[in-house]
């Protein structure tokens, strides 16, 4: 039980507030979707009947609109905890505030969060200075040298010894984790962009929460989409699973809420498939939806490019296989980093273009925007582990599915 309810608060930590059950449904494609759609009906339907998830939702967009939308076992406008997918919303942020002269890339962080400029890198169990200042642009690449404590030994030594505030203890405490490299000589998936959501608070002078609503839901139409799920709309918040050791799935419950007032930049929001694909269709338009524009093309471009250099992506460790599968990789053929998008410099297996913006959440929500082929999509469930084989691989058959159907223009 002590083990469950740790799994529950670090689950918290990462991803935001209490998940409670929803309602079972059946989704319909949408008005203009095609025949050929009907294999990706009973691909969604067979992962269920065979437990490799508890539930899915799944849709696509092309140019034209909404193409597709299906959901098995939940709602069609079941609401996720979306985790990781919340670092994409966060770095559009950050992008409008560099196109209103407000953040500069290059710029040290500190300038915009002083402590930041108190961290010190680990080196073989000891701190020293950075021998370089981090940059915006570091927290958006996840270069910055930043890790997450249940996917590096040290960051989790660090926490049983009780010199660290873990992720589990609820609110910011974690930030005052040391770096694990100096600035720029690697890349290692980390909690960069809940410095940049703090970075966003402290520059724009609004919560998280209110920015976000402002500059982005709002704008786009995105009313499902919160760090807090009010009460009026909490009976279609999705219910969690695990993966249990003889392989089943087992319902969790629910989890504690965060403190009020922290919103998590790196993994705090819930949203719906609908509302997630809105924000990814201005994001492939070029960061307009009709009248509505929420970044500039070159923006969008810029984030869309490899900014890492040489540097590559590499599978995600786990010292916390309950929590995250050991040694995972992200399906798409991803191997470098844009601004908060992941991205494959070559056409991948499966069919996307190259540079097609990638990312997930720990529960297993996924999206990609493939601007090349004027393809978005998103794949939803909500269980553990994250990159568990069963929706993994369930991405990999979605994705090839979605473009042998004929989407791409």
């Amino acid at each position: 039980m002590k083990q469950i309810l740790a799994l529950s608060l670090i689950v918290a930590a990462v991803c935001g507030s209490p998940v409670a059950q929803g309602t079972q449904a059946q989704g319909n494609p949408a008005p203009n979707a095609r025949p050929t759609i009907t294999a990706l009906d009973a691909l969604l339907r067979s992962a269920v009947e065979q437990k490799r998830v508890p539930y899915v939702v799944g849709a696509v967009a092309t140019a034209r609109g909404v193409a597709y939308e299906h959901a098995e076992g939940v709602g069609l406008d079941a609401i996720f905890s979306i985790a990781s997918m919340t670092k994409p919303v966060t770095s559009t942020a950050v992008m409008q505030l560099v196109e209103a002269g407000k953040i500069k890339l290059d710029e040290a962080a500190a300038t915009y969060a002083p402590e930041i400029a108190n961290l010190q890198v680990l080196d073989s169990g000891a701190m020293r200075p950075p021998k370089r200042p981090i940059t915006v642009r570091h927290l958006l690449t996840h270069t910055a040298g930043f890790g997450y404590e249940f996917m590096n030994r040290d960051l989790f030594a660090l926490v049983g010894k009780g010199t660290l505030p873990s992720l589990m203890a609820g609110g910011d405490g974690f930030l005052k984790a040391p770096l694990l490299f100096d600035p720029g000589s690697r890349w290692e998936y980390g909690i960069s962009t809940d410095w940049l959501g703090r970075i966003v608070e402290r520059v724009s002078e609004q919560s998280l929460e209110a920015y976000f609503r402002e500059h982005i839901f709002n704008p786009l139409g995105m009313q499902d989409s919160f760090f807090v799920v009010p009460p009026a709309k909490q009976a279609r918040l999705a219910k969690s699973f695990q993966r249990t050791k003889d392989g089943a799935l087992a319902a969790q419950p629910p989890r504690p809420a965060p403190p009020a007032g922290f919103y998590s930049g790196g993994g705090g929001l819930f949203s719906t498939a609908r509302d997630y694909l809105t924000l990814a269709r201005a994001i492939m338009a070029g960061g307009q939806l009709g009248q509505t524009r929420i970044l500039t093309a070159d923006s969008v471009a810029t984030m869309g490019r490899n900014q890492i250099g040489d540097l590559t992506i590499r599978p995600f460790p786990s010292v916390m296989p309950e929590l995250a599968t050991d040694n995972a990789s992200l399906p798409g053929d991803l191997d470098k980093f844009g601004f908060g998008f992941a991205l494959n410099s070559k056409p991948s297996s499966a069919g996307r273009g190259a540079n097609t913006l990638a990312w997930a959440g720990i529960f297993n929500t996924f999206f990609w925007i493939d601007r090349e082929k004027q393809i978005a999509a998103v794949l939803m469930t909500q269980m553990l582990p994250g990159l568990d084989p069963g929706p993994a691989k369930l991405l990999e058959e979605f994705d090839r599915a979605v473009y042998t159907a004929g989407f791409a223009r």
